[in-house]
């Protein structure tokens, strides 16, 4: 029964840990895609760092899938933000960071299970990336 129990508890820990999404994992899921870039590149990606010029997946491995996609038109063409959310309650209690929360019914939109009922909650872009031709153009982020 004990060894039962190890077992168990070892899975449920393998399980959360392949839930969460680190420029790591990704650069081992995507070894093509990092093997291309320079080396400075390669050690921004590491870090989860991105730069202007990165293209969109460049950004992914770093970054991990926006939370948001948005497309804007201006005067000077056609962009692509990507949104990066956190949401917190009102005691300043991090309730969501990162894409990898995500679960979905069918083909849908994401649904956040226990966020939707937490009746407080704020959501912030904490980081966000705008694309022009496929290539960073901007990046702006949350000071700490």
């Amino acid at each position: 029964m004990k060894n039962m129990l190890s077992v168990i508890v070892l899975a449920a820990g393998l399980a959360a840990l392949a839930g969460c999404s680190t420029p790591e994992s990704r650069i081992n899921a995507n070894p093509a895609v990092f093997a291309r870039l320079t080396p400075e590149q390669q050690q921004l990606i590491k870090e989860g760092k991105v730069a202007i010029g990165f293209d969109q997946a460049m950004v992914k491995l770093a970054l991990g899938d926006p939370d948001r996609v948005r497309e804007r038109t201006d005067a000077n063409g056609t962009s692509e933000i990507w949104s990066y959310v956190t949401y917190e309650g009102d005691d300043g209690l991090l309730l969501y960071r990162g894409y990898y929360h995500r679960y979905y019914y069918g083909w849908g939109d994401p649904f956040y299970p226990y966020y939707l009922a937490y009746p407080t909650r704020r959501e912030y872009e904490h980081f966000r990336v705008v694309f022009r031709e496929g290539r960073v153009v901007l990046i702006e982020q949350e000071k700490n």
